[in-house]
């Protein structure tokens, strides 16, 4: 059977410097009528699971340790004894929300995953972590960029940079040489094409992203993460 895409949206409550902020996380499940893999199990295991159904996971997928992108992972996987993945830099990370236990398959670069009839190829797309990945299909025409690349450019963490230059040789190494058409499938908001992002590099790389330090404040769903020193994510959102 042909594989498709499907996303679920979770929301949960983030605390930065004492002012609880609500995130909104894309969780994404590649597989078909059969199988699936599930991308960045985020917070809410039972609403994951209700749109797997029936179907077989096969491999839990984490982009990043950060709590956002793990907080389900166990619970997800464990319902039908899967491997849980993250790549090996950012095991510290996965510790601060789970002190038991580890995860079955260390990723590395050019590793790959096979569900339905795809493929899902690991790039290392480090900066907002050190061990952040992408997952690239070429059959599906998408890109599941994590925190590293989103729909108003270059992810971030608690409205700031980690590594931005490391985020940027991510991006430009490896995102942008996909096709243009290629769907990116971000942790956080909205989906876009390679293609409407790629013009956007050259102003990046020239310091657009850090001319202003001065950002207005949201009422809305931060778009940007969750874990870095002072945020953290409330105890209700297990």
């Amino acid at each position: 059977m042909t594989a498709r895409i499907e996303r679920v949206v979770t929301e949960g409550v983030v605390e930065i410097d004492g002012t609880e902020h609500k995130v909104e996380n894309n969780t994404w499940i590649v597989g078909d009528d059969d199988e699936v893999i599930v991308i960045d199990a985020a917070r809410d295991a039972e609403k994951i699971l209700e749109q797997v159904g029936e179907r077989e996971v096969l491999a839990v997928i984490c982009t990043a340790g950060l709590p956002d992108h793990v907080s389900a992972a166990i619970e997800v996987a464990s319902r039908d004894e899967a491997v849980v993945a993250l790549h090996p830099k950012d095991k510290p990370l996965w510790r601060e929300t789970w002190r038991e236990t580890w995860p079955d398959i260390d990723m590395e670069d050019d590793g790959v995953f096979e569900v339905a009839d795809v493929q899902l190829d690991v790039m290392e797309t480090p900066g907002v972590t050190p061990g952040g990945v992408s997952l690239y299909s070429e059959g599906l025409k998408a890109v599941f960029t994590g925190k590293a690349l989103q729909a108003d450019g270059p992810g971030k963490l608690g409205g700031e940079y980690p590594a931005l230059a490391d985020q940027l040789t991510s991006i430009g190494g490896r995102l942008f040489t996909l096709p243009a058409e290629t769907r990116v499938l971000p942790v956080h908001g909205d989906e876009v094409t390679v293609g409407d992002l790629e013009p956007h590099f050259d102003d990046w790389v020239s310091g657009s992203l850090t001319r202003s330090t001065t950002e207005p404040e949201s009422e809305g769903p931060l778009s940007d993460g969750t874990k870095i020193s002072g945020i953290s994510l409330s105890p209700g959102d297990d």
